[in-house]
């Protein structure tokens, strides 16, 4: 009888090996796919807009850009063959700086809706411990809503995977290289950088973007060892890095958005020491609502001993946001409606629904605002963006409030 020779363990790859092999094949595969979409030398570049909807973004009627058109007042729109009048978001914003100075009987805030004098930066945290729940989805979204509203928007990729940068046009993996992410600005020894030097311009007008990938990871590394050297060399601790950083930058901007790791780390801890407010994104299912009461707790914790000492945390609002919200989906709706009896007004009236516009929009590395509606089912397309600008609108509510605005 012949006995099965079993392979000698040295002979096998180490688990290492196999894990770093399989993650390079699916790099390589992922780079593959990025540039067949996306040539390497190819920019992103922001759609045009109707003049129907750049009326609607401004605030103004069809006729009153038709006339300003005729009259040769502001950047002239490109004219298709069938006579439809195409604006780049750059054209939008500099009419609204042109009507922000006519007499047309509203403010000029109205058109141009920047910070004034005793308007304090906005910070907004999105955040979760699970992965999953939209955050960047939400955070991708909430950014490019406010950029066109008007506002001066600075998104943060605080996450070492990275993924706002892609969905923001930043290829990780490629585009960033050493000391071009936060970590520059908020690191313990000489290179540190100041957060101006590693910001870049969208496609999106009026959209910043500090990019992330897996560098990030070193603050979780070296802040462990700075804090035992904190007292000898006097360096500023962990908690506020990021608040420091944004002091830098803080008069170019009106809001700050931060797409949080799904961890609490030291990272997340900067990132919600530094926020004015925080979005916490959940998915309506018992597990994610499970997971999300212990990292309520965990946060709780960690932020009272940032705060025992000597952080500061001073929070215009916290916001629950139910996403991938399915209306139909009864276990989901009692999960919903336990969130509000228990929350109360905590909780965002609008949720994210859950929508395959926004999935196919995002397998082209695209959101829903630059996808475009003649792309997809316009009936799918239509309520998808009806549930998302509903969310955005009542977060931007929110910061109008705080600024006392409303």
């Amino acid at each position: 009888m012949s006995v099965a020779v079993q392979p000698s363990r040295e002979l096998l790859p180490s688990v290492d090996e196999t894990i770093g092999n399989q993650a390079e094949l699916l790099s390589t595969h992922l780079q593959s796919m990025s540039e067949a979409l996306f040539a390497p030398d190819t920019l992103k570049v922001l759609r045009r807009f109707t003049s129907g909807e750049a009326a609607r973004l401004i605030g103004v009627s069809d006729s009153t850009l038709r006339k300003m058109t005729l009259a040769g007042e502001g950047p002239q729109p490109e004219t298709t063959s069938n006579g439809r009048r195409l604006y780049t978001l750059a054209d939008i914003n500099e009419i609204r700086k042109l009507l922000s100075h006519s007499p047309r009987g509203r403010e000029a805030i109205d058109f141009v809706p920047h910070r004034r004098p005793g308007e304090h930066l906005q910070v907004l945290a999105v955040t979760n411990f699970k992965g999953g729940s939209g955050k960047t989805t939400t955070s991708a979204h909430l950014a490019q809503h406010l950029a066109l509203q008007g506002y001066r928007v600075l998104a943060i990729d605080l996450d070492p995977q990275a993924s706002l940068s892609a969905l923001l046009g930043v290829l990780p993996e490629v585009d960033v290289v050493s000391n071009q992410t936060l970590y520059a600005a908020i690191r313990y020894d000489d290179n540190k950088r100041p957060l101006s030097d590693v910001i870049r311009r969208t496609y999106f007008d009026g959209l910043d973007l500090v990019p992330g990938n897996l560098e990030l990871m070193e603050f979780e590394h070296t802040t462990p060892k700075a804090l035992t050297t904190v007292a000898r060399t006097g360096e500023m601790l962990f908690f506020a890095r990021v608040a420091a950083a944004l002091d830098d930058v803080a008069d170019k901007y009106d809001v700050v958005v931060i797409d949080c790791p799904p961890q609490l780390g030291f990272l997340t801890l900067s990132g919600l020491c530094a926020a004015t407010a925080m979005i916490v994104t959940v998915h309506p299912q018992m597990l994610d609502v499970s997971s999300m009461s212990q990292f309520l707790l965990m946060t709780r914790d960690l932020l009272g001993v940032v705060r025992d000492a000597g952080g500061e945390l001073k929070y215009d609002f916290v916001r629950y946001l139910l996403t991938r919200f399915e209306p139909q989906d009864a276990p989901q709706t009692k999960v919903a409606a336990l969130l509000r009896n228990l929350f109360d007004d905590f909780v965002l009236t609008n949720p994210m629904v859950k929508s395959a516009a926004v999935s196919d929009a995002g397998l082209t590395k695209q959101t829903l605002y630059e996808i475009g509606r003649e792309n997809l089912t316009r009936a799918t397309y239509d309520r998808a963006m009806e549930s998302l600008n509903a969310v955005n609108t009542e977060i931007e509510g929110l910061i109008k409030k705080a600024w006392g605005r409303l």
